[in-house]
């Protein structure tokens, strides 16, 4: 089992990034997958997350209205859509999923990560 997160990089304020979590070694829509993102010092923050088969969404308060999660099953594939990006969304992002199928805002629910990828916005 793999996930692979990739698309972050730099953007400034108000912009827009997609990011990108390739799943192999299992279908996308049987297990719960999440976003997390860090920042040194700080704890892992769980910021969405979409539940395995009616994948049904979950956000952070922070990011409602802003992010989107998107799942492509036939690229096994989810996507996190971040729009109106601000300063404090700067963080090292991380797709995550958990054998329970549904959604937790907590680490260490979940079983599989991919390597981290940087978003930082900044002007």
């Amino acid at each position: 089992v793999q996930l692979q997160a990739s698309g972050g990089g730099l953007v400034q304020p108000g912009g827009s990034l997609r990011l990108s979590c390739v799943v192999r070694g299992f279908r996308v829509d049987y297990y719960a997958i999440g976003w997390f993102r860090q920042v040194p010092g700080k704890e892992r923050e769980g910021v969405s997350c979409i539940s395995s088969g009616d994948g049904i969404n979950y956000y952070v308060d922070s990011v409602k209205g802003r992010f989107t999660t998107l799942r492509d099953n036939a690229e096994g594939t989810v996507y996190l859509q971040m729009n109106s990006l601000k300063p404090e969304d700067t963080a090292v992002y991380y797709c995550a999923a958990t054998f329970s199928r549904t959604c937790s805002p907590h680490m260490t629910d979940y079983n599989f990560w991919g390597q981290g990828t940087q978003v930082t916005v900044s002007s």
